[in-house]
């Protein structure tokens, strides 16, 4: 893939920045989050925590067992603030 090529939609981060943050020392998903903000948006990495793991690994030889993978916290699924401060818990 090209350098180009967004792989973190939420945020708008490219297949190119995640290769620099990898370059500059970033060894996890954890740590690119950190430096780029890949996995904040509003699908919390659903949608590029395997591809940045997958370039993690590429280019620096780790194996996927020794990759840190974050652990997801709820809310796994965008909720209102008046939700939250009313304390309603039920789903919708």
């Amino acid at each position: 893939m090209k350098d180009e090529t967004i792989i973190c939609f939420c945020e708008d981060i490219t297949l190119g920045e995640i290769r620099e943050g990898i370059k500059a020392g970033a060894r996890s998903f954890d740590e690119l989050k950190r430096l780029l903000r890949c996995g904040m948006g509003n699908c919390q990495g659903k949608t590029c925590e395997e591809m940045v793991n997958r370039e993690i690994m590429k280019l620096t030889g780790q194996k996927r067992e020794e990759l840190h993978v974050p652990r997801s916290r709820p809310p796994v699924v965008g909720i209102y603030m008046e939700d939250v401060i009313r304390g309603d818990t039920d789903e919708k």
